[in-house]
């Protein structure tokens, strides 16, 4: 059986119990947010197309 905490004690791992769980939102939060980044930093820049859309020719090369 466990024991019987007193209302102070109580209230003090009520308290402890929302700091962790505030922290452990925290976290997620950034680290869906290096996700993200990480996500946009590996997709590849759209190609820009080789043909011209109004002609339907190749660019000329640079």
């Amino acid at each position: 059986m466990a024991p019987r905490l007193s209302a102070r004690a109580q209230a003090a791992k009520a308290e402890r119990q929302d700091r962790q769980a505030a922290a452990l939102r925290a976290n997620l939060l950034r680290r869906k947010a290096q996700a993200r980044s990480r996500q946009d930093a590996d997709s590849p820049a759209e190609p820009t197309p080789s043909v011209r859309p109004e002609t339907g020719k190749p660019k000329p090369c640079p």
